[in-house]
């Protein structure tokens, strides 16, 4: 039997020898209930078994999966039905059952007697049964040696079900504890599985051999790039003379992945050890195309069209730097206002001080046209991103902005210097269409201000938490929260202050229809608080379509924590995705529950779920 198995991302091929007796009774086989419509040519019997293992025989089965997929001719049902013995032979050790018996019946004939070369010209029925005898358990098990503090898994021990997959998990796991203890060449040694049928009980003895300890050689490299070997080596950190560890591995690849200059990473260990135990890796790598080219819309009945698009440079000056720049246009064709336009330059070095850090460094200029205000901004920044561990990013940097505003009130200027420190975790499976896991980023900008701009701090907190119910509903939650500490509305820049209403907050509900009225009756500005709430149910009906159910709620308020003088706004409504390759696109369609700040349905079109 081959089993392929691994942990943590490594994968191990171990051949194991079993010395078990599978009957294929080639005689006529019983009739009994089993699946098959009025139109299918195969009938699928496994009489008195339980439904998991009727269940596992059906998933595993060629010929079925053949008869879905539509094909039906008498070449490919033969040819299926020959195969499905190795097949259900194997579901059949999967589940514990080592003295089955199948017939494979076409057209009242056995499969595994029919010669290919007399294969027929037409089908009519195939039939399968299957008898999977008893379910074995465990009996004398041994895996040895076990590398220092590592276990045997639960299931593999005397008594519990003998399944096949659980003695390739245990072999698997134990090869793997072997190699974290640096034992990279730790393999399987003598090896020996035996079926008692009439105890009904499944012994196994197999003997490892970890192998000596091992030191990290040197990072070899194939593929050609314009990048020099000294910066690729660099990047990725490689742990030379350290002792191995398959995770030191597979970061170091991750870091040359994490680049964006290459399109391709892949790590092979040297099949031999050198001198001293040391063990080399050759990383094969392909560069990625120097540059690329994106674009995006999004459409909200009241808010307008957004258009954005970025021009990237995958590899700047040949050092597997990055330049983009990014260009958006919102509100084109909005109920209120103008058009809003934004332009940004941002510059990112990976492996600067340590190979888990970047330099990044950007400049931005934007020009708001509110329904309360007009606003044109600029500012820059630089700072440095790490990742402390997987999912988990830090970033730190110092920047400087600079804005007018002009409102009914007259013309304002803010100047500030900020010290912006942030937190992102992300688990997600997928950014566009997520299904499990979690988001969280937060941020804390603490800010000095000049001239009529007060000192304070902007905290801002995003999180986000998917669960899968069964294989078509997804429940998605987020929850929004945003202070400002320290300045006072008046003396607070305007885009460090928060609204509520729209695609992004609450759907149902005008674009930043909700804001405070502090600076005068007439005077909307947002708010130095904010709460956004938003719950999904995602149902999927097909492979190409889904429906969504949301409602979103929101909180502002002038003061820096909830409190009196704010107010809460919410909608509610319901969306269709049509999923893409490059992820659902996405329209919903919310209506206002509760709040003043909205009347008649809201529409929103864009790529992506909501949140």
């Amino acid at each position: 039997m081959r089993a392929s198995t691994g942990r943590a991302g490594r994968r191990f091929t171990l051949a194991l020898s079993l010395s078990l007796s599978l009957g294929l009774s080639l005689g006529p086989a019983a009739d009994a209930a089993g699946r098959a419509g009025k139109s299918d040519k195969v009938v699928f019997r496994v009489p008195g078994a339980p439904k998991s293992l009727t269940t596992a025989l059906e998933n595993a089965s060629v010929l079925l999966s053949t008869q879905s997929d539509g094909h039906t001719d008498a070449q490919d049902l033969f040819a299926a039905a020959r195969a499905d013995y190795a097949k259900l032979v194997g579901a059949l050790y999967a589940q514990g059952y080592y003295s089955g018996i199948i017939h494979i019946l076409v057209d009242g004939r056995e499969a595994a007697q029919i010669a290919p070369l007399d294969a027929p010209r037409t089908i009519g029925r195939v039939v399968v049964t299957i008898d999977p005898g008893p379910r074995f358990t465990f009996g004398t098990l041994k895996l040895a040696p076990l590398a220092p503090g590592s276990r045997l898994p639960k299931p593999f021990a005397p008594g519990q079900p003998a399944l096949s997959t659980a003695v390739q998990a245990a072999v698997g796991d134990a090869v793997g504890a072997w190699r974290d203890a640096g034992h990279a060449k730790a393999q399987v040694g003598r090896q020996q599985i035996v079926a008692d049928h009439p105890a009904r009980k499944l012994d196994a003895a197999v003997t490892l051999v970890p192998g000596p300890k091992v030191t990290f050689g040197n990072l070899l490299l194939t593929g050609k790039t314009t990048i020099s070997p000294a910066r690729i080596r660099q990047i990725a950190g490689f742990p030379t003379g350290k002792t191995f560890n398959p995770k030191e591995e597979k970061k170091a690849a991750d870091r040359l992945r994490r680049a964006g200059a290459f399109s391709s990473v892949a790590f092979s260990e040297a099949k031999t050890l050198g001198p001293g135990d040391r063990l080399d890796v050759t990383g094969a790598l392909v560069q990625a195309k120097r540059h690329r080219v994106g674009f995006g819309a999004e459409l909200a009945s009241q808010e307008g069209l957004t258009l954005s698009g970025f021009w990237l440079n995958r590899n700047f000056l040949n050092d597997a730097q990055q330049l983009r720049i990014d260009a958006k246009v919102s509100r084109l064709r909005a109920q209120n206002g103008a058009p809003d336009y934004g332009l940004k330059l941002r510059f990112d070095r990976p492996a600067v001080v340590t190979p888990d850090s970047a330099l990044y460094a950007q400049l931005s200029t934007r020009q708001l046209n509110q329904t309360d205000y007009t606003e044109t901004l600029a500012s820059g920044e630089i700072g440095l991103t790490r990742i402390l561990r997987e999912h988990l990013t830090a970033t730190a940097g110092i920047g400087y902005e600079v804005s007018r505003v002009t409102d009914t009130l007259g013309e304002h200027w803010f100047h500030d210097i900020s010290l912006p420190l942030g937190l992102i975790y992300d688990s997600r499976d997928s950014t566009l269409n997520p299904r499990k896991g979690v988001y969280l980023d937060a941020l804390v900008k603490p800010y000095k201000g000049f001239g009529g701009t007060g000192d304070g701090a902007q905290i801002k907190l995003d999180a986000r938490a998917y669960r899968q119910l069964g294989k078509r509903v997804t429940l998605a939650g987020r929850l929004q929260f945003g202070s400002v500490l320290g300045s006072s509305v008046a003396g607070t820049p305007r885009d460090y202050l928060f609204y509520s209403g729209g695609g992004g907050t609450v759907r149902g509900q005008p674009y930043q229809s909700l804001g405070v009225y502090v600076l005068s009756p007439t005077q909307r500005t947002g708010g130095r608080s904010f709460i956004g709430l938003s719950g999904e149910i995602r149902t999927r009906i097909n492979a190409s379509f889904g429906v969504v159910a949301f409602y979103d709620a929101g909180y502002v308020g002038p003061d820096s924590l909830p409190g009196k003088g704010g107010a809460w706004q919410a909608g509610a409504g319901l969306g269709l995705r049509y999923f893409t390759g490059i992820g659902p696109i996405r329209l919903d369609v919310g209506l206002p529950v509760s709040g003043g700040t909205g009347k008649g349905p809201q529409i929103y079109v864009g790529i992506g779920q909501a949140f």
